[in-house]
């Protein structure tokens, strides 16, 4: 993966400017700009960009299309753009707060847990109709949703929600009193906006997530062979790395070594973690080396 000098000082001055905006602000005092500035950050903060933009070349961001292959099948990233017809833009307040919260659409229909509500159930609703007021500011693109390519016994919605009784508890994140500011926005980061252990943590057979491993590797997530322990584990994870070295990885995408990552991570760093403030990116680390890894 690579990227330019140019593009990462513009993102490192924007993402700045965006945190100065919201993190030292009440939100009740921001202003429609400030809002907007909000919700871009989270857009980036939550990987938006990544998932919902097709895989072939002109395709357009948040447009859908992106094929995400999983045990069951494969599922095909919907259109969030604000057309009223093929997007998100019929939506109201709480339709889009109840898809993040709850997993459920407008129609009141059970989401598949390949969109990670499971992980966003977590942000507060603040953050999320700043999101919606950014995605909402945004030009309208028509593109029909695809059809997702399951096993039968798993493409029907009561399936989804057969899931979801069993394995989905709809919770706020709520702050640990016992640990620091620093460990608790990057807790709130890495488990709810930025999910990474939708990838990261390994699942049962039914495709929950297995917290008691929390983030210590996903050796059967289809792309690039597996995802990597990142857990605080000195040998199999980041435990042995500085907090300089999460921050550089988070930014530019470099290894301790000296070499880059690639895969299905690169656009992570290019659309996500690279628009970051530094003080986020290390919230991230504190959090990230804090997990304890498996025996």
């Amino acid at each position: 993966m690579t990227t330019s000098a140019s593009r990462t000082s513009l993102c490192l001055s924007k993402a700045a400017a965006i945190a100065a905006a919201f993190f030292c602000l009440p939100v009740a005092a921001q202003t429609d700009e400030e809002t907007l500035a909000r919700g871009e950050y989270l857009l980036h903060a939550g990987g938006c960009i990544s998932c919902h933009v097709g895989d072939e070349p002109g395709d357009v961001a948040l447009a859908g299309g992106h094929a995400l292959e999983s045990p069951f099948g494969v599922f095909y990233s919907p259109n969030i753009t604000p057309d009223k017809e093929t997007g998100i833009g019929s939506w109201s307040d709480d339709d889009f707060v109840n898809a993040f919260w709850e997993g459920e659409n407008p129609d009141g229909d059970h989401y598949f847990p390949a969109f990670p509500y499971t992980s966003y159930t977590g942000m507060s609703r603040d953050d999320l109709l700043a999101l919606k007021a950014y995605l909402f500011s945004l030009e309208p693109v028509r593109r029909e949703n695809r059809e997702h390519d399951l096993w039968p016994i798993m493409s029907s919605r009561f399936a989804a929600g057969a899931w979801k009784f069993r394995y989905f508890d709809a919770e706020r994140f709520s702050p640990d009193p016992g640990q620091s500011d620093e460990w608790n926005r990057g807790a709130y980061l890495v488990r709810h906006v930025g999910h990474c252990g939708e990838c990261h943590t390994p699942r049962n057979s039914f495709g929950a997530l297995d917290m008691d491993l929390e983030l210590t590797g996903n050796p059967e997530l289809s792309e690039d062979g597996g995802a990597p322990n990142i857990s605080g584990d000195p040998d199999n994870g980041i435990g042995s790395w500085r907090a300089s070295d999460v921050d550089y990885f988070l930014e530019i995408g470099m290894l301790p070594d000296g070499d880059f990552t690639g895969g299905s991570m690169g656009p992570v760093i290019e659309d996500n973690t690279s628009h970051l403030t530094r003080e986020d990116r290390q919230a991230i680390a504190t959090y990230l080396q804090s997990v304890p890894g498996a025996e």
